[in-house]
C-alpha cells in the first residue's frame, strides 16, 4: 500500500521503518526539514519528505504526533479523499499537550480527533509503548505474539489497520466503533501492558472509564521517577500492576 506518516518521533519512526521492510511504499514527514527525519526512521526505504508531500498519492494516513499539532495537519486531511484510512496513533497526555476542555470534558479522544479532521478515522498501535513497537514484534501465530485494539466506524478502515498492524509484528482487535475506543486510551487495562489476542478482549471489557485520568496521572508519576530504567517488560509489568 501507499502510506503517508504525520510524525517522526518514538511511535512514527518505528512505524515508517517496518512497514516499509514489509514491502509498503511509505513516506514520513515532521515538522521539520525532511532531512532532519531520524535516519531508524528511513533506514529500511521509507521516504523522508515534506508532509504536503507525504499526504499526496496515498491509501494509508497514519497520524502519530501529539494532539496538538493535529490542528496544523487538518488541511492536508481535509484534502485527501474519502477513501484514504486515517489512522491516529497518538494518546491524549495533558501534561504534555495543552489541555483539551472536550476531551477533559469526557469526549473520547479519538472521537475528538474525528471532530476536528471532518472524516473518519481509526485507533490503532496506540496501546503498544515505543519500546515494545521496536523489540517486541513476532510472526503471526507466536503463541507470545503482544495484540493490540483497532477502533473505527468503517469496518474497511479497521481491516486495513489490523493488517498492517500485522506487517509490524503484532496481533490487531477489532475491537468496534470508535465511540467505545475510550477503552484503549492511556491507563486502561490493554494500554502498554502487551497482551495477548486472547487477553485483550477481557482487558477491553474491564476498563472502568471514570478512573483513566487518575490512573493516567498516576503512571505518569512513577514514570517521571525513574525515567531512564525501563525496558519494554518492565513498563508492562508497570502498566498492568497500576492499570488491571
Amino acid at each position: 500500500m501507499k502510506i503517508g506518516i504525520l510524525g517522526a518521533g518514538n511511535i512514527g519512526k518505528q512505524l515508517a521503518n517496518k512497514l516499509a521492510a514489509a514491502g509498503h511504499d511509505v513516506k514520513v514527514a515532521h515538522s521539520r526539514l525532511p532531512e532532519e527525519i531520524p535516519a531508524e526512521a528511513v533506514e529500511t526505504g521509507a521516504r523522508a519528505t515534506a508532509p504536503g508531500d507525504a499526504m499526496t498519492d496515498i491509501d494509508v494516513a497514519i497520524l502519530s504526533m501529539p494532539y496538538t499539532a493535529y490542528e496544523d495537519v487538518k488541511p492536508l486531511i481535509a484534502s485527501l479523499p474519502d477513501e484514504v484510512v486515517v489512522i491516529d496513533t497518538a494518546n491524549y497526555f495533558p501534561n504534555r499537550d495543552v489541555v483539551i476542555p472536550e476531551i477533559e470534558a469526557g469526549e473520547v479522544e479519538s472521537v475528538w480527533v474525528q471532530n476536528l479532521l471532518g472524516r473518519p478515522v481509526t485507533k490503532a498501535w496506540n496501546t503498544i509503548f515505543m519500546m515494545s513497537l521496536r523489540e517486541r514484534g513476532r510472526p503471526k501465530g507466536d503463541p507470545q505474539r503482544v495484540a493490540g485494539p483497532v477502533s473505527g466506524d468503517r469496518v474497511r478502515d479497521r481491516e486495513v489497520a489490523i493488517a498492517l498492524m500485522d506487517d509490524t509484528g503484532f496481533d490487531g482487535f477489532d475491537a468496534g466503533s470508535l465511540s467505545e475506543s475510550w477503552r484503549q486510551q492511556p491507563s486502561a487495562p490493554v494500554y502498554c501492558t502487551d497482551l495477548t489476542y486472547d487477553e485483550v478482549g477481557p482487558a477491553l471489557a474491564s476498563a472502568e472509564r471514570e478512573r483513566l485520568p487518575r490512573r493516567r496521572e498516576l503512571t505518569a508519576a512513577v514514570f517521571a521517577e525513574r525515567q531512564d530504567q525501563w525496558t519494554a517488560e518492565s513498563v508492562a509489568r508497570i502498566h498492568r500492576a497500576l492499570n488491571m
